[in-house]
């Protein structure tokens, strides 16, 4: 049984801790208002930019048999995965469900007999994949510096990427990050980016059939100028929602964290009044036993 002293220094080290975690959640409150309207925003420009791609290449068909970003490479044997996590920890688990996702995708793809290359953006993320898949994952790019994101830190990661795709150092691509819905809900998100998903239905192709565009420039040349900005954009959506989702991972837990220490301290400080109360009860009893004696 611990003695008075180790309780009271228990006690206080938990209040310390329970300040800490308070004023983690109020400052996550405040980031986190800042990355959801930054995260919602630009999830127009990004779905309206994914729409013109999808209608542009509707009626495309490739000039050569050059790789290219809408169609990638039909061989599709090297996929790159991108993995979108934080730099920091205390958020909670929102860097293993997005994790969970990735390595769902690693098992099948193994299955299949594909080459798998994974980029690691986080430094989280890399220290979950580093012990068991740390021969496939060739980079890890650094976020710690970046306070808030910006177009410039997605263009700086698509260009990189861009230019290992015509390079050939792979065929296919996906991104892997937590989509923002709300503080207490992040959805683990897996997005193909090459080559693009093209989803038709039933009024597209109507649409198709009873309609004609004609474009100027041709086709060709809009895609060859639109494919790597929607590629970036797709990346900086990915970069915001990840920022968003954190920010809302994180405010949960260390509010999850805080009434935890409060009850911590409420069980502590029953149980250091009730030694209390059994040490003085024992010497009064001792003092009147001692009387009586005499």
């Amino acid at each position: 049984m611990p003695n008075l002293d180790d309780l009271k220094k228990r006690i206080g080290s938990v209040k310390s801790t329970e300040k800490i975690t308070k004023a983690m959640k109020m400052v996550a409150a405040a980031k986190l208002r800042r990355a959801q309207e930054s995260a919602e925003s630009s999830r127009p420009y990004s779905d309206s930019m994914k729409d013109l791609i999808e209608s542009i290449s509707k009626g495309y068909k490739p000039s050569s048999t050059e790789r290219n970003l809408l169609t990638g490479d039909e061989k599709g044997q090297i996929h790159l995965l991108i993995l979108f996590t934080s730099e920091r920890g205390l958020c909670g688990g929102f860097n293993s469900i997005v994790t969970r996702t990735l390595r769902d995708k690693i098992e099948n793809l193994i299955d299949q007999n594909k080459t798998i290359k994974i980029i690691c953006v986080g430094k989280k993320g890399y220290d979950i994949l580093k012990r068991q898949y740390s021969e496939m994952i060739t980079e890890v790019i650094d976020m710690r510096a970046v306070k808030s994101i910006t177009y410039q830190d997605a263009k700086n990661i698509s260009d990189k990427v861009v230019k290992m795709f015509f390079d050939g150092e792979f065929d296919k691509c996906s991104i892997f990050y937590n989509e923002f819905k709300s503080v207490i809900s992040q959805i683990p998100t897996e997005q193909q980016v090459i080559p693009i998903e093209i989803i038709s239905n039933e009024s597209d192709q109507e649409i198709k059939e009873d309609s004609f565009f004609e474009f100027e420039p041709g086709e060709s040349e809009i895609l060859d100028e639109i494919l790597p900005l929607n590629f970036t954009v797709q990346v900086f959506k990915a970069l915001l929602e990840s920022a968003a989702s954190e920010q809302g991972a994180r405010m949960s837990a260390m509010d999850n964290a805080s009434r935890n220490a409060g009850d911590m301290i409420d069980n502590l400080t029953l149980f250091y009044n009730r030694s209390r109360q059994a040490v003085i009860t024992k010497e009064l009893i001792e003092i009147i036993s001692g009387a009586e004696a005499v």
